[in-house]
């Protein structure tokens, strides 16, 4: 008897106690939302998302064109697209806005010595307009603010993480298109995040417009816009190419 008389006294303490806790439980579930539930994307290793428009595997240059008009006239062998040095730069098909691009790039043995921006150059031009330099910055002298991971003469990288010429490097690039007004005023600048071998290098870093090789950046109001790759006169290599929309 004595037992149970105790058992009940500490159901009647733990009353409370349990009420408050359900109280406690109803109110978290206040803050809890029904939706929209994410879509599911399947992230098979070494593999694009499922969700990825992949604009280079490998095999042939369907999706791309030159810059000039006609057919793409870059260089595909064994998985590898290479710059057909005096062609001219080569864009996609597609136009994009905000994206997640993925590119894979590497930069020619440096045989004959060159030093500055003459070692394995080139660019990705996001929209066509805003470059993430591609260059070989690996124990390179070049200016800062247009070495490897740059945002070509507007951002320096937060740091140098490239590696050795002809060695694979990535690019993982999160891109926030201008928008702009109906009359063409510039209603929120371009930003992007790059990180080059999985280290960040750009961090939601503000585009002040258009690259330019020699003068000051502005804007241009413009739409969506394909993503381009430059001809610099190196003999660069790219693979693995996706973007993601977003």
């Amino acid at each position: 008897m004595k037992k149970l008389t105790l058992m009940a006294a500490g159901l009647v303490l733990a009353g409370p106690a349990l009420a408050q806790d359900m109280d406690r439980q109803a109110q978290s579930r206040v803050t809890e939302v029904e939706g929209p539930v994410p879509a599911t994307v399947q992230t098979p290793e070494d593999q694009p998302p499922s969700d990825a428009v992949v604009l280079f595997d490998g095999t042939n240059l369907d999706g791309w064109e030159s810059v000039d008009g006609g057919p793409a006239e870059w260089t595909v062998e064994d998985g590898i697209l290479r710059v057909n040095r005096g062609s001219g730069d080569i864009r996609t098909t597609q136009s994009f806005c905000d994206a997640q691009l993925h590119v894979e790039w590497r930069s020619p043995p440096n045989d004959e010595g060159h030093d500055g921006q003459d070692r394995g150059n080139s660019g990705i031009l996001l929209q066509g307009r805003y470059e993430v330099q591609v260059l070989d910055s690996f124990e390179n002298p070049a200016y800062p603010n247009g070495q490897a991971g740059s945002i070509y003469k507007q951002h320096i990288p937060l740091v140098n993480a490239s590696r050795e010429p002809g060695e694979w490097q990535s690019y993982d690039i999160i891109f926030q298109a201008p928008v702009f007004s109906d009359d063409g005023a510039l209603r929120r600048p371009a930003h992007v995040t790059v990180l080059q071998n999985g280290v960040v290098v750009q961090n939601h870093a503000q585009i002040q417009g258009a690259t330019e090789w020699i003068g000051y950046p502005t804007y241009e109001a413009h739409d969506c816009a394909p993503i381009s790759l430059q001809d610099h006169d190196a003999d660069v290599s790219y693979r693995n190419i996706w973007i993601r929309p977003m």
